[in-house]
């Protein structure tokens, strides 16, 4: 990933540096397994332990010899222990150490990411409950629709990030698996006991029926996952790319002191965070699909999936720890304009009212094709003529509604009478 979306923390999980670490790890842990098994002499298991971590410009250096990272990793590091090295990768096979590895390099990314989703949520809520009160025009379409708050929009975006905490949760646990069962999952080499001890010390799951990989619809459901919280950030960007519009004016990203919207027109104000989230879900969308295209793979392996995997998997974990960090900060600092929703709902000139005159028409007496026909009616001539619609159901014959029913039909409270109990759910949600 480009060093643009590149945060610090995630960019250390995905290192080279972090990755060699933990083979180093694994094959340091096969070792001691070999040791308590009584094959491999304590002193080996000891010395691996002791040896440095490998060195990326002698790893890459080997790896121009073997064309086989692994096996070039192997060479360097029994090369550096004092007593022993041949113990290093005794009974393994190459995705025995880099299926395992990667099971531990998703489970802290996906950490990562749900610490992420945790601080979203968090500002989320405390956004949606600060705008409870904050009444505005619903939209359905894009068309006027009904009144609602701007806390009551927030808090579905609330609980969408909780659900996407769940299915983060799910899918890290997933991934977090590992396997030291041999060229075709068969133990052939290494006992299954030497498996849960590596497992086990890593606190990963042991694939229960491996081929020589950990299969790919784990790897698979991990991207799909990505893709979702992606897809909801998506949806929250565009909701403010809307309400920023011009014509709108209702919400607006934070503009700092010295920042510029356009070079050219200095009176631009653009909604640059919500569009650029937009953008990066649709990269996270494309790694799910690779992601999908990996799990078919020939027999009991092919490496159709490796170099696809090489650039997906850290990629998708970069674009969403920047997307969720940049979502965060957008809404922390979303400037909401009250003032301009209700004269955006005022605009309406009544219309946004129509079902409550409609229900208030049934109740009395009228059949509800009857009331619907006289309210869109004077609805029509509202929307033709720039008439408010009140002003024309009070002047219809048909209309028997009295001046306190139309009070009542025509207050956003009408609307809004039952909307507490979505606050109340909101304020006991916690993640």
């Amino acid at each position: 990933m480009i060093e643009r979306y590149s945060l610090p923390g995630m960019a250390a999980v995905w290192s080279e540096a972090n990755k060699l670490r933990i083979w180093k790890e694994v094959e340091t842990l096969v070792v001691e397994a070999w040791a308590d098994h009584g094959v491999a002499p304590v002193g080996a298991a000891a010395a691996v332990r002791a040896a440095p971590e490998v060195d990326i410009v002698a790893w890459k250096e080997r790896e121009e010899v073997t064309n086989h990272d692994l096996a070039a990793f192997v060479d360097v590091l029994a090369a550096t222990v004092e007593t022993g090295g041949e113990w290093v990768h005794y009974g393994l096979t190459s995705s025995d150490v880099v299926d395992t590895a990667q099971g531990v390099v998703m489970r802290e990314a996906a950490g990562k990411l749900l610490e992420r989703t945790r601080e979203l949520f968090a500002v989320v809520k405390a956004k949606a409950l600060q705008h409870r009160e904050t009444v505005m025009i619903g939209r359905t379409h894009g068309i006027w629709a009904e009144p609602t708050t701007f806390g009551l929009k927030i808090a579905t975006w609330a609980f969408e990030v909780a659900r996407d905490h769940e299915r983060l949760t799910r899918a890290r646990d997933a991934v977090s698996v590992g396997k030291i069962s041999g060229a075709v999952g068969t133990y052939a080499h290494t006992p299954p006991s030497i498996e849960a001890y590596v497992c086990e010390r890593l606190d990963l799951q042991i694939e229960p029926a491996s081929s020589q990989v950990t299969h790919r619809d784990r790897h698979a459901e991990f991207l799909s996952t990505l893709a979702l919280i992606g897809a909801s950030l998506e949806r929250f960007a565009t909701e403010i790319r809307h309400l920023q519009r011009s014509e709108v004016g209702e919400a607006f990203e934070a503009f700092r002191k010295g920042q510029k919207g356009s070079s050219a027109m200095p009176h631009k104000r653009n909604p640059i965070a919500a569009e650029n989230v937009t953008g990066l879900a649709r990269l996270l969308r494309g790694y799910a699909g690779t992601g999908l295209e990996n799990v078919a793979l020939w027999h009991e392996r092919d490496i159709s999936h490796s170099s696809v995997e090489r650039v997906a998997l850290p990629d998708a974990c970069l674009v969403l720890d920047f997307a969720l960090d940049r979502m965060t900060r957008l809404i922390a600092g979303l400037e909401v304009n009250a003032e301009r929703m209700q004269q955006n709902l005022d605009a309406t000139r009544g219309l946004v009212f129509s079902q409550a005159v409609l229900l208030a028409l049934i109740e009395g007496g009228m059949t509800r094709d009857e009331a619907y026909r006289v309210v869109q009616r004077n609805a029509m001539l509202a929307w033709d003529h720039g008439r408010h619609l009140r002003e024309l159901l009070e002047k219809d014959a048909e209309v028997t509604l009295d001046s306190a029913n139309l009070d009542e039909c025509f207050s956003p409270a009408r609307f809004l009478r039952n909307a507490e109990i979505v606050f109340s759910r909101l304020e006991r949600a916690e993640l």
